[in-house]
């Protein structure tokens, strides 16, 4: 087996980055389709956000269940199989003629999409120390992209033919995709004399005796909550009036997204040099004045795609810096820390749907808009609290 820095170079940086977006991507293909979906199964608003939410638990148990075996088996032999099995998935979802079928192909696709997360710890162990902060940040960029830039392609395609092609297109190219891995990942396994159920209980050890572990889960929590509450209702809000859009006008958005990410990928070299804590501070006030904006939004769209920008700007520079830090010790033990700290993430991820998708319901977009400014003050509010246990 090949050395930690044996394997990595700029070219399988890029290849890990593209495949953990579009691993990752294929949880959020249904956002911009939700409003079709909806009338095809004859679903109300809050039902159909049920999707999403499905989505996000499945990536949530993937993670508390299967990230922790990249500490035990060899690495790449786990991305290639989760791969394939999360390409099934997508196409039981493309074959499904019923909600209980969809929900069934979207949950087993959340569930082994999280190999994405495997990829992320991957490339901080094949980096150099001095690089590990830019490394992570490009892949987790690739992350960001993945999901963002799904809302676009899914809803181009569903316009042209029909939503069913966004899950057969998707599940070829992660086929695609593993084959590659198979092909250019390094065979990398660490000597971890843990069993499966010892590495599950270590988990939570983590958390109860790393409190810097416990405050970034929880500030990637709310913030990844902000996430999924913006773009949970957006094909709601985008599809009536005055907007009036159809499934690509709705993708495009996310373009928008992919900017705000892009713009965000410096975070994990600004907290190599030190400045974690202060990328933390700007981003959550940022996130904070970007649901300003996106109230606007409801009839204006130069300032929805203000909001957008600045909120996806938040939210990646944010977790960038979080997995920077919590990668910094313990590296014997990565994919059990962004099992801990992924999970919290997607729980919010999940929380964020539901609360999204009920206040839309009863109270329209400014409801989803208040709530989404509320759960940023309580994030920032904990942070200010918690922000001195931390050296940088």
């Amino acid at each position: 087996m090949k050395s930690p820095q044996q394997g990595l170079n700029s070219a399988l940086v890029a290849l890990m980055s593209v495949a953990t977006g579009l691993a990752v991507a294929s949880n959020y293909y249904v956002q911009p389709l939700l409003d079709t979906i909806a009338h095809q199964f004859n679903l109300s608003v809050s039902l159909a956000g049920f999707i999403v939410t499905t989505a996000q638990l499945g990536y949530a148990f993937g993670l508390l269940l299967l990230v922790p075996l990249g500490d035990m088996l060899e690495r790449r032999a786990l991305i290639v199989s989760m791969s394939l099995l999360a390409a099934g998935g997508m196409m039981i979802t493309a074959l499904s003629s019923s909600l209980a079928m969809m929900l069934l192909g979207t949950v087993l696709t959340g569930l082994f999409s999280v190999v994405a997360q495997l990829l992320v710890p991957l490339a901080a162990t094949l980096a150099a120390p001095e690089k590990r902060g830019k490394v992570v940040g490009t892949v987790m960029s690739g992350l960001l992209l993945g999901i963002l830039l799904a809302r676009t392609v899914a809803g181009a395609l569903a316009q042209f033919a029909g939503w069913r092609s966004v899950y057969w297109t998707a599940s070829v190219l992660m086929i695609l995709m593993a084959l590659a891995l198979w092909r250019f990942l390094p065979r990398y396994k660490q000597a971890v004399t843990l069993n499966y159920s010892q590495l599950l209980r270590s988990i939570f050890s983590l958390y109860a005796s790393h409190r810097v572990l416990r405050t970034r889960a929880l500030t990637g929590c709310l913030s990844f909550a902000n996430f999924s509450m913006l773009w949970t209702s957006m094909a709601f809000l985008l599809a009536s009036a005055p907007y009036n859009f159809n499934e690509g006008e709705i993708g495009l958005l996310g373009l928008v997204g992919a900017a705000g990410a892009l713009a965000a990928r410096q975070a994990g070299g600004l907290a190599d040099k030190g400045k974690a804590k202060l990328t933390t501070s700007v981003g959550l006030i940022i996130m904070l004045g970007s649901w300003g904006m996106t109230a606007l939004g409801a009839h204006n769209l130069v300032a929805l795609i203000m909001g957008i920008l600045l909120l996806d700007l938040a939210v990646q520079g944010v977790h960038i810096t979080n997995q920077s830090v919590i990668y910094r010790n313990m590296p014997e033990a990565r994919n059990r820390l962004t099992s801990g700290y992924m999970t919290s993430y997607f729980i919010g991820g999940a929380l964020g749907s539901i609360i999204s998708a009920n206040a839309f319901h009863h109270f329209g977009w400014y409801g989803v808009c208040t709530a989404g400014a509320t759960v940023t003050l309580i994030n920032i509010l904990i942070w200010w609290r918690n922000s001195h246990l931390e050296s940088v």
